[in-house]
């Protein structure tokens, strides 16, 4: 009798402190393809998955639609990921929530069928898994919600900027910033028991005729630059891409962002950034306060 108490309160205390746990995630994410699996969705595995965790009270996502806040906070969410011990004989599985630092937060007892048919098998044995997820009342703390800068992971990331704006909008809302708000009256009035007067502010027209003006420097405006004819193929690198010549000598290294086809770039005499525009690879930067555009040709 004692060993079936002390078993009950040990199981009691782990689904309590597994709860907590999953208490501080906002998200779980459900991969559309596990890495057991050669296919996307294979025997819907990953519908099923993400039909029972919403089903249980967790807000539940693919990998490929992330939500806003997930997009730069990866440490709001869980992966999902679906462990297969399947045999010949059986089919095994064991669902794994992996937080943003790779570390296992909570495992899944194993789900086990019986059935030959690998569609019905995994449908067994997966909802047979999700049965430790039963009775959490899941409630998030919001205790991984940062109000402070976040470092972003770009790992694996899912990549919706538009690149050939990002840049522009984030110079605008600075110099926005700093412009004084001030608004004057048409019409200054003033009305009490002793005197009521106005001054009309009206413009009135003038005759007065714009003089030319002198072109002004470049300084700080877009210079063009003509293309570079030759072609820069690109090779991996663990952070990116290094885009090689002919010869081949590296000539510049880019390095992966958030954003969908856009790189922080480095030569051994400018820092930049390339993004793609209308199928033309552009490598943007700064010289001596102007901002160059250079059309690359590269090929990956």
């Amino acid at each position: 009798m004692k060993t079936v108490i002390t078993i009950l309160l040990t199981f009691i205390g782990y689904a309590t402190f597994a709860q907590a746990n999953l208490d501080d995630y906002k998200y779980i994410i459900v991969p559309k393809k596990f890495d057991a699996f050669k296919n996307m969705n294979e025997h819907q595995t990953s519908t099923l998955i993400k039909y029972l965790f919403t089903g249980k009270g967790f807000t539940t996502v693919y990998d490929d639609q992330l939500p806003e806040d997930l997009k730069f906070n990866r440490c709001l969410g869980v992966i999902a990921d679906l462990q297969d011990d399947s045999t010949m004989f059986s089919t095994k599985t064991i669902i794994n929530l992996i937080d943003c630092n790779d570390n296992i937060v909570y495992s899944s007892m194993q789900g086990i069928s019986k059935e030959k048919q690998y569609k019905v098998a995994y449908n067994e044995a997966i909802r047979e898994s999700m049965r430790s997820f039963n009775g959490m009342n899941y409630s998030y703390s919001g205790k991984n919600e940062k109000n402070e800068a976040i470092t972003v992971s770009y790992k694996n990331d899912v990549k919706k900027l538009d690149p050939s704006s990002a840049k522009k909008v984030i110079e605008a809302e600075k110099e926005m910033a700093d412009i004084p708000v001030k608004k004057e009256a048409t019409v200054v009035s003033e009305e009490t028991e002793k005197t009521q007067y106005y001054k009309d502010r009206t413009p009135v027209a003038s005759n007065i005729k714009k003089a030319e003006m002198d072109k002004p420097a470049l300084n700080g405006l877009e210079v063009n630059k003509s293309v570079i004819k030759d072609i820069w193929y690109a090779q991996a690198t663990e952070t990116g891409y290094q885009l090689v010549d002919s010869s081949p000598k590296v000539r510049m290294n880019l390095m992966n962002s958030s954003a969908e086809n856009v790189f922080m770039a480095k030569t051994d005499s400018k820092n930049g950034m390339v993004y793609q525009k209308d199928g033309t690879w552009v490598f943007e930067y700064y010289e001596n306060d102007t901002l160059v555009k250079e059309e690359l040709n590269i090929k990956f």
